[in-house]
């Protein structure tokens, strides 16, 4: 089969090789995908520059790509929860990617069937953003009812985490372009601030919950709008000694991640705050919630950006990394 390869870590950035390798056997409790649609994300290049070597230490040559959409094609001897021709989707496994590429054998438990009304094209787009709002907000233990404060909520985590949220039934709030609020407050956000003429932290108070996709910077500001005793996860922050005790990551690792978000870790102490960073992990029964929280008569709306093939898999990371994207970019490895 044909797969995009990474063949060394480049902190500048490095290019994927798309050739030639063994097409996988599933084992026991895995079943093997006719990969149909990859999508293209961010943490893509953070791991081709090594940024996640801490958490996920991957050895190359590495098969490259976390989320897919495809076919069940064989199943193995032990796996029950589907049969060949399934549609299904899902966040490849954090020991074993490898999206970008004609076949995969991934494990059933990350698996979930893709809603009927979701083309390919569509399912791919979902699962890793959906994991992320649903693992986020069961770590803040969101309740109907409450308030959340999504920082930069118009790209793609935003436009899942959004619905979801609402769905979920949380007074969503967010900032961003003006150009994007009719499109922001229609994914079910009940506050959108304008980030050039509206300072959240001048508008919002006593928020239940904050949804960090900034950063280290906007922290602060983002504790100041939290209420006593409230919620704090972060994308893109820094990983805490609660991070690594809940991935139960090794001692040193603990050690490691405790004193490198200690200033955090303190920062949220002061009222009684919470502050997790989270690395989504793969999760079927988790995903399936979305087909529960978006039936066909209340779809989920998914937004594509531009579809490139395999052999474009460089660009695709090039367009991703330039930050333009307005939805989602895809790699289109099985032609419908």
């Amino acid at each position: 089969m044909k797969a995009a390869i990474l063949d060394k870590y480049d902190k500048n950035g490095t290019t994927l090789a798309v050739r030639d390798v063994p097409t996988p056997k599933p084992a026991a409790h895995e079943v093997l995908v006719r990969i149909h649609t990859a999508a293209v994300n961010p943490l893509d290049n953070m791991i081709i520059r090594g940024d996640v070597r801490l958490i996920v230490p991957y050895r190359t040559p590495l098969v490259m790509g976390n989320e897919f959409s495809g076919t069940v094609v064989q199943v193995g001897t032990a796996a029950v929860k589907f049969k060949p021709g399934d549609r299904v989707y899902g966040r490849m496994p954090l020991a074993k990617i490898g999206a970008f590429a004609e076949y995969a054998a991934i494990d059933e438990g990350a698996l979930a069937l893709v809603p009927s009304y979701l083309s390919m094209e569509e399912a791919a787009c979902v699962p890793l953003t959906a994991l992320t709002a649903l693992q986020a907000l069961d770590i803040m233990e969101a309740q109907p009812g409450q308030t959340l404060f999504i920082s930069g909520g118009t790209g793609s985590l935003g436009a899942m985490a959004i619905p979801i949220a609402a769905r979920m039934g949380l007074t969503v709030a967010t900032n961003g372009s003006a150009r994007n609020e009719e499109r922001v407050r229609n994914l079910g956000a009940r506050v959108f601030l304008d980030y050039k003429t509206q300072r959240y932290v001048d508008e919002l108070h006593d928020v239940d919950c904050v949804l960090d996709t900034l950063g280290e910077r906007e922290l602060p500001d983002e504790f100041s709008v939290l209420k006593p005793g409230g919620h704090l996860v972060s994308l893109r922050g820094v990983p805490n000694g609660r991070f690594a005790k809940r991935e139960g990551l090794p001692t040193l690792k603990r050690a490691l991640f405790g004193l490198a978000g200690r200033k955090l870790d303190k920062m949220a102490a002061r009222k009684q705050q919470t502050y997790d960073f989270i690395f989504v992990h793969e999760d079927g029964t988790q995903l399936a919630r979305v087909a529960e929280l978006f039936p066909a008569e209340k779809p989920l709306a998914v937004s594509i950006d531009g579809t490139y093939g395999l052999d474009q898999v460089n660009e695709a990371l090039e367009h991703v990394r330039s930050g333009h994207s307005r939805g989602k970019t895809l790699l289109r490895i099985e032609e419908a």
